[in-house]
């Protein structure tokens, strides 16, 4: 029933959209095109840089958010809401400063997230599966001198240490390589847990992502511990012997259970799902750990399905920024899509935008609450996927339809006598139906032209995309990705910029 709603819904949108189209369409003369320039020239003389110092920062990282996603997603929006897709913007689309950050590992063209995070959390760029160390050390680097001694200092512990609050909100395990960056600091992104890490690494002592967020702060160490930690990923933080709400075990060999640790040293709370989350007063909350699902959180198109319930990206947003910000002295807050990323690699595009519109709502939510005078949001994505926009589609047509030329109502063929989506990835799972997200992990590898999808729903949420190459999971792509950003010392963010560069603008914004 939920389904057929949604493809009724979407269905009148488009009809809407088609009608609304087919007006703008009229009204689009050469003088709309010239009134519409003239327009954006005289606003864009109108920008004043901010070089006031930021007394808080936003980071948002669109996990895989590469710039053919963005305008996806921003199309893909327009059209559910029954308006003009490709004129539409979304909510970051409307800041005045952008830039481009290559994204390139020191090993690596085509780079993962945790180097990448590390750049713009530190400031230098290091290998593949490197969180916050520098490059020369080895991935799975046993030993716990030579990760200390090529620690590199991130900028929420620059934050914690100046006596501003800290936030860490992700859809994706707080443990993945994109939060774990800001807080931890490990040679191997995978070692989430204690029974994660290699033997070598256990018997030498070297902490696991998930303790280092409770043991990396507090009394002789950084800061006063992260004050909100909204995302997924709570089986890391539990001990084997307990079973969580939603009936999961915990991963942890050690005994140690985090979410108690968590709440004992730094007098915070925890809480696990929706009901709980709703209950949260920011007003009298200080510290809070909210683990909403034993791994990532749910893709937002199945988050209502959830079985304890889960807030989406924009409510933790919001009510992490409500908690930060009673802080005088200002705040830092990161805040990740983490599972635009995961949709791209299961070669589900619906999926991938609809995250991608779920983090462009929670930046309207944050711009809301915050005044843009001290505060600087920046935008940004870590890397890029393989999803590609082609053919010739005319102006409106349904962005995960099948491709229909100017002046035509039935698909355009292909060589093959086929008709082909605009959206496609150079490689992957291949072409799948009625297979929900990350359920195509469970199915054979469909790669190429495998089958005539005249009759086929390309629209349907469950559908899977082609793919050229044949490969388990569709992977990162390495061109450049964009940056946008607005508030205090935003005017930085200009020209083509090392992924790095992130780092600087927003050091140099709170004067560090």
């Amino acid at each position: 029933m939920q389904l057929f709603n949604l493809k009724r819904t979407a269905m009148v949108a488009m009809l809407l959209g088609s009608q609304l189209l087919s007006n703008a369409a009229m009204a689009e003369d050469a003088q709309f095109w010239l009134n519409d320039g003239a327009a954006s020239l005289n606003d864009s003389k109108k920008l004043v840089p901010n070089a006031k110092k930021a007394k808080n920062v936003i980071l948002f990282v669109g996990d895989g958010m590469g710039i053919s996603t963005v305008t996806g997603a921003r199309i893909f929006e327009g059209q559910l809401k029954g308006i003009d897709g490709e004129r539409h913007k979304l909510s970051f689309e409307e800041f005045p400063y952008v830039a481009l950050s290559k994204t390139y590992s020191t090993n690596q063209q085509t780079a993962d997230s945790a180097p990448t995070m590390t750049a713009m959390i530190s400031g230098v760029k290091t290998n593949d599966g490197i969180l916050s160390l520098n490059q020369s050390v080895a991935r799975n680097e046993p030993s716990p001198t030579v990760l200390n001694a090529n620690k590199v200092t991130t900028l929420l512990e620059q934050a914690e240490q100046a006596g501003k609050s800290t936030g860490v909100v992700s859809t994706a395990r707080i443990t993945h390589a994109t939060p774990a960056a800001t807080y931890a600091h490990i040679s191997n992104r995978d070692w989430e847990a204690n029974a994660n890490l290699s033997a070598a690494a256990a018997s030498n002592g070297v902490k696991d992502i998930a303790a280092q967020l409770i043991d990396n702060f507090g009394t002789g160490k950084i800061g006063d511990g992260v004050d909100v930690v909204f995302g997924g990923g709570r089986s890391y933080f539990l001990p084997n012997s307990v079973t969580d709400i939603e009936g999961t075990k915990g991963r942890r060999t050690d005994g140690r259970n985090l979410t108690q640790e968590y709440v004992s040293k730094f007098g915070g709370v925890y809480i696990e799902n929706q009901t709980a989350f709703n209950a949260l007063n920011p007003a009298t909350t200080t510290k809070v750990l909210g683990l909403f699902n034993p791994s990532h959180m749910e893709y937002e198109q199945d988050r209502p399905n959830d079985i304890a319930g889960e807030p989406s990206l924009a409510e933790m947003t919001g009510k992490a920024v409500d908690i930060l910000k009673k802080n005088q002295n200002g705040y830092f807050l990161m805040v990740e899509g983490g599972r635009i990323d995961h949709a791209s690699h299961a070669g589900n595009a619906y999926r991938t935008f609809k995250d991608a519109v779920a983090l462009s709502d929670a930046v309207r939510e944050a711009v809301s609450k915050v005044n843009l005078n001290d505060t600087l949001i920046i935008v940004t994505a870590d890397h890029s996927h393989t999803l590609t926009i082609g053919g010739y589609p005319k102006r409106g047509n349904p962005i995960l339809g099948k491709v229909v030329e100017p002046g035509k109502t039935t698909p355009t063929l292909a060589a093959d006598g086929k008709p082909y989506t605009t959206v496609s990835f150079a490689n992957g799972p291949g072409y799948h139906v009625n297979s929900p997200g990350d359920a195509v992990y469970n199915e054979s590898i469909a790669a190429g032209r495998v089958v005539d999808m005249s009759g086929v729903d390309t629209e349907d949420p469950d559908f899977h995309q082609e793919a050229l190459v044949p490969l388990s999971s569709e992977t990162h792509a390495g061109e450049e990705v964009a940056i946008y950003a607005i508030g205090p010392k935003a005017y930085l963010v200009h020209g083509v910029q090392e992924q790095s560069y992130i780092y600087q603008v927003m050091k140099d914004a709170f004067g560090f």
